[in-house]
């Protein structure tokens, strides 16, 4: 399978951006499924039901989000009927939606995405391995999906290399979000799962993670506090290209993927 993830969305450019190219890129790139993380995707802060429909109507076969999922309120309703909008399965039981998924494909493979929160420096939830037991207790490669990616959604580059040394042999890619800058330690780790610690944003660089950059100077500097508003220049899409055996579902290849805007383009 060949499959293409996109990290956080920022803000409206990045949106119309990511909604205007979908079809192209699955077409261009021969894709089977893209998974996209949308948590910031609504003026920088959550994701609307009417943007999640956008995203699906242009091609996103899952979407992931984080610790912004519930900015917006709308949300709470819809995600309890939309099992491809996911939230961190670690999270607290109360709150709606689920942490994973089973997505069956056109060509009849099986997609498989599990959204998870790390706990260092994050809002206070489950712990994170232990979500990611009981998740891949249940969805295991072969037996229940085809191709499983794990979204891991923090801020520490530790734990979220740590994860994906967790997570090796057990799933096809673990890729992590939240910091909006991609690392460029892609790889496939020693029993075949393909690996980044950050897949990066997509949304406009000439800011801070996302933001207009004199407004974050501002709240650094202590002259200003106001609320942070999303840079709205040309978007980056950033991302990550996951190429699975079919027999076994573990990586064959992995590259980054960067479109538009001021990085490099891979």
């Amino acid at each position: 399978m060949k499959v293409l993830f996109l990290g956080d969305i920022v803000g409206r450019s990045a949106r119309q951006s990511v909604i205007a190219q979908l079809p192209d890129i699955r077409s261009e790139l021969g894709l089977n499924a893209i998974i996209v993380n949308c948590e910031n995707a609504a003026g920088g802060f959550g994701v609307t039901p009417a943007i999640c429909d956008e995203l699906f109507a242009a091609g996103a076969d899952v979407l992931t989000t984080g610790n912004h999922v519930w900015d917006k309120a709308e949300i709470s309703p819809y995600i309890q009927k939309q099992d491809r909008l996911l939230r961190p399965a670690n999270m607290a039981r109360e709150f709606p939606g689920k942490g994973a998924v089973v997505h069956h494909l056109p060509n009849g493979k099986r997609l498989g995405v599990v959204n998870v929160m790390c706990n260092l420096f994050m809002a206070e939830n489950g712990n994170m391995f232990e979500a990611l037991d009981k998740e891949l207790d249940a969805l295991a490669l072969g037996r229940d999906a085809d191709f499983i990616l794990v979204d891991v959604h923090g801020e520490a580059t530790s734990e979220k290399v740590a994860t994906g040394f967790y997570c090796d042999g057990k799933v096809s890619c673990v890729v992590g979000t939240h910091t909006h800058i991609p690392t460029a330690d892609h790889r496939i780790l020693p029993q075949g799962t393909a690996f980044q610690t950050d897949a990066g944003m997509c949304g406009d660089y000439i800011s801070v993670i996302g933001m207009d950059p004199d407004i974050a100077i501002s709240r650094f500097t202590g002259r200003k506090s106001g609320r942070l508003s999303v840079a709205t220049g040309e978007p980056t899409l950033c991302g990550l290209i996951i190429e699975t055996d079919d027999a076994s579902g573990l990586a064959l290849s992995v590259h980054p993927f960067r479109r538009d805007g001021v990085l490099s383009q891979i």
